[in-house]
């Protein structure tokens, strides 16, 4: 999520990681804010429930990234005293849950039966989401690495994503562990969060982003350290990509084995999820290594570091800038409706057209991201 820029053997900036992160943002908000919800083309959506589509591979390669971040970075973090380490560490990861929480409470108000404005229960926000999984995920990873380095980061791993089999297979629903209202994350979730405070989407309180299911979160970020530090070692060669891809594909196929006794569901994260996640970041990785750092292709390029630069302010604004756009009214619909159905629908079948309205918006958050690379503002946490 954050970077710190090092002096490593292949540069204080690495391009290929720069551009990985930036494609995932943008690809982020694209499938984050459509047209419209009930008109999607079937690889913009998610898996329903088993099963994978490209949309289910955003959120672990953002996890993957962090990681590949983390292992540029960390060799800086494991210098200073240990606790000053742990306050940065712990502030970033605070920050950034906080963050997330704050925008689910947004726009903080609401309107009562008489119309009147009223500031919602604070109480009963969601208290997980994109923005806090990310959050514990890298904390985790962090004091992982920082205690026990890769070793302990490959430990944690195989213990995570097979403990996490264990605990859904033996602590879930007889007969069906893994279904939407058997499998043990979402009884977790209700005893310690409570479904006033929990997603609903699915048509019932159920949080994607939950306790439990962040166990294997956790390992799409230690990947992505593993892997930075493997490119680190053996530098930008086609024994690298070599490794890479066929790392990846090997992943892959381990992933839809264990599929056949433990399903790849994203709602849940199971450890067949992760294994298929990391494998197609790897073989993106390797694609992109083999493209920008060995080919010196990098023309192309600018367009996702624009993204990749300010990451987090730029999700950030994509979800705060969509619910203003809400908020506005202009007649009897919404500023976002109105658009919507004046340049969009005016024109376009209803796929093309809330197709074409998440390119636009993705577009448009690419310009504020282009403004503040140009004037070199770039906000961390």
């Amino acid at each position: 999520m954050t970077e710190i820029p090092i002096k490593t053997g292949i540069g204080s900036r690495y391009l290929a990681l720069d551009v990985l992160r930036g494609m995932t943002i943008a690809f982020m908000i694209i499938v984050n804010t459509p047209g419209s919800w009930g008109n999607l083309y079937g690889p913009l959506a998610h898996a329903d429930w088993h099963g994978f589509t490209p949309t289910d591979l955003v959120f672990p390669t953002f996890l993957f990234v962090v990681g590949n971040a983390m292992s540029f970075a960390m060799k800086r973090l494991q210098e200073i005293p240990s606790a000053q380490f742990y306050k940065k560490v712990f502030k970033r990861a605070a920050l950034i849950f906080l963050i997330g929480w704050l925008l689910n409470a947004f726009p903080f108000f609401d309107f009562n039966e008489a119309g009147g404005m009223q500031f919602i229960d604070l109480t009963q926000v969601r208290l997980f989401g994109v923005l806090q999984r990310i959050a514990l995920a890298y904390l985790f990873a962090a004091l992982i690495l920082y205690w026990g380095g890769e070793r302990w980061g490959w430990i944690f791993s195989g213990i995570a994503l097979f403990g996490y089999w264990a605990l859904l297979y033996f602590f879930g629903e007889s007969g069906d562990p893994y279904s939407l209202t058997g499998n043990a994350a979402i009884k977790l979730d209700l005893m310690v969060i409570g479904e006033e405070r929990m997603y609903t989407g699915e048509g019932i309180p159920f949080d994607p982003e939950g306790i439990l299911s962040t166990l294997t979160s956790i390992v799409n970020v230690l990947a992505g350290f593993i892997v930075g530090k493997l490119i680190q070692r053996k530098g930008n060669t086609m024994e690298t990509v070599r490794l890479l891809l066929i790392s990846g594909v090997i992943l892959i196929a381990g992933s839809y084995l264990w599929n056949l006794i433990f399903p790849i569901n994203k709602k849940i994260w199971t450890s067949s999820y992760v294994l298929l996640t990391v494998g197609w970041d790897l073989i993106l990785l390797s694609a992109l290594v083999g493209i920008i750092e060995i080919g010196k292709k990098t023309k192309w390029t600018y367009f996702f570091q624009a993204f990749g630069r300010n990451p987090l302010i730029l999700y950030v604004l994509s979800g705060l800038v969509i619910s203003v756009l809400f908020m506005i009214p202009v007649g009897e619909t919404s500023l976002k409706e109105y658009i919507y159905s004046a340049i969009f629908t005016s024109w376009l079948g209803p796929k093309n057209a809330s197709f074409l309205f998440a390119i636009s918006y993705m577009l448009l958050i690419w310009i504020i991201g282009y403004w503040m690379d140009k004037r070199k503002i770039y906000i961390k946490v």
